[in-house]
């Protein structure tokens, strides 16, 4: 199983250390769509990242249309992510996929309008209080990600702590 973390222009660069740490973590690899809202060796990117930056896949991209170009979201295997979805997370089965893209937009604006209309059958959200905009970059990420493992049995990664 192959997963791909796409952050489409990430401004806020703690967020995409936490989330460049969590994709060393389980092997995935992490796309970044410029323009983003630092510079990659901007120290505290590099801090939330901690010592995972060698272990980590990572793919630049100089326009959310390069990256379409290049990966095709008519694959069915592109998920967007977003509070506007109908579908949850959850619902979709990632277990015969054998590789999963997760689109996730900027921290201020999420992702292009446009983009979620041409492919809203493929938009998903994170159920979450009405009343409240959204939640953290990383913490998406993270909830989403792993789902996709729950459904591959956490393949290739330690289930086993060995440390007792």
């Amino acid at each position: 199983m192959k997963i791909n973390i796409v952050l489409v222009e990430p401004e806020i660069p703690q967020n995409t250390g936490n989330i460049a740490r969590t994709c060393a973590a389980i092997g995935a690899k992490l796309h970044l769509v410029h323009p983003l809202g630092f510079d990659i060796s901007d120290k505290q990117v590099k801090r939330a990242g901690l010592d995972y930056w060698d272990k980590l896949e990572i793919e630049e991209h100089t326009s959310f249309d390069s990256f379409l170009e290049k990966y095709k979201p008519e694959q069915n295997n592109m998920f967007f992510l977003t509070t506007k979805g109908k579908k949850c997370y959850s619902d979709v089965d990632y277990s015969k996929m054998d590789e999963v893209f997760l689109l996730f937009g900027k921290e201020t604006k999420g992702l292009p309008e446009n983009i979620l209309l041409k492919y809203f059958n493929n938009a998903v959200r994170i159920p979450m209080r009405e009343t409240l905009r959204s939640l953290n970059l990383s913490n998406s990420v993270a909830i989403v990600v792993y789902e996709v493992l729950r459904q591959h049995d956490f393949e290739g990664l330690e289930e086993i702590s060995k440390y007792f």
